[in-house]
């Protein structure tokens, strides 16, 4: 338990910007939906809430960086689709 208080939880606008989800999916025989590039984002928010006692209040920074991780990536594979380049 003193070592998770000892590691810093990076800061929510570090986590916004997703991962290059076509690197996420290299090398993989099958798409997975489990493949999140907004993993790190994912791991900050509920590190936050742990360290918090689940105050949900203190982390929403944390959540609303997942959401904005989330919708860009959402919102990057739309586009990809609509011009036709492969989205996995």
């Amino acid at each position: 338990m003193s070592k998770q208080k000892s590691e810093p939880i990076p800061a929510p606008e570090d986590n916004i910007k997703p991962l290059n989800y076509r690197e996420q999916f290299a090398g993989r025989e099958v798409t997975s939906k489990f493949v999140d590039p907004c993993a790190a984002a994912s791991k900050a928010s509920m590190d936050c809430m742990t360290r918090n006692d689940y105050d949900r209040d203190a982390c929403l920074e944390y959540f609303q960086a997942y959401r904005d991780c989330k919708s860009t990536w959402i919102k990057q594979r739309k586009e990809d689709r609509r011009a036709g380049r492969p989205t996995s």
